[in-house]
């Protein structure tokens, strides 16, 4: 064996693209999982951020007129609540003509 040759290596060639398409898959996994957790993230906050918005108005409502609302659409039509049905759904139990509301949100994706 000359020392002063080099030895051809057949397989680097190879093993480069394996490595740089593993790297790659594994990145692009990464991203995916990463973006669909952020999305699940922004959904329950836009739920939690809902909540808060119909309980506010319902007491805004029983500040000004004395009662709170008794029903969902008085606060939709009077308060300017709204939200996209596909996306949640929005539970308002009257517990009594003075007593605050129940009001679940959940979202459905």
């Amino acid at each position: 064996m000359n020392r002063f040759v080099k030895e051809k290596k057949s397989h680097s060639l190879l093993r480069q693209i394996l490595t740089t398409a593993t790297i790659f898959v594994c990145a692009a996994f990464l991203l995916v999982y990463g973006a669909g957790e952020l999305s699940q993230a922004a959904s329950t906050e836009q739920a939690k951020s809902l909540q808060t918005a119909i309980t506010r108005s319902a007491v805004q409502c029983y500040a000004a007129e004395g009662a709170y609302p008794e029903s969902l659409d008085y606060l939709c039509e009077h308060y300017g609540i709204s939200w996209d049905s596909e996306k949640y759904v929005v539970d308002y139990e009257i517990l009594g003509a003075n007593l605050m509301p129940s009001v679940t949100v959940i979202p459905l994706t």
